[in-house]
């Protein structure tokens, strides 16, 4: 017979959410370090929205 101690399924899930927030985390700062140009282009589109009205 082993004698090892399973984790609880509460610690098992909250390792799962702490990892899957870390991931999504990261590729958030991926995706933002890469499209830095968005915000200025929406700007600009509804500038020229407003304009043109």
């Amino acid at each position: 017979m082993k004698a090892y101690k399973q984790p609880a399924t509460s610690k098992l899930v909250n390792r799962f959410d702490n990892e899957l927030k870390n991931l999504l985390m990261e590729d958030l700062k991926a995706f933002r370090e890469r499209n830095q140009f968005l915000p200025s282009n929406k700007q600009a589109a509804v500038q020229q929205q407003l304009s043109a009205a």
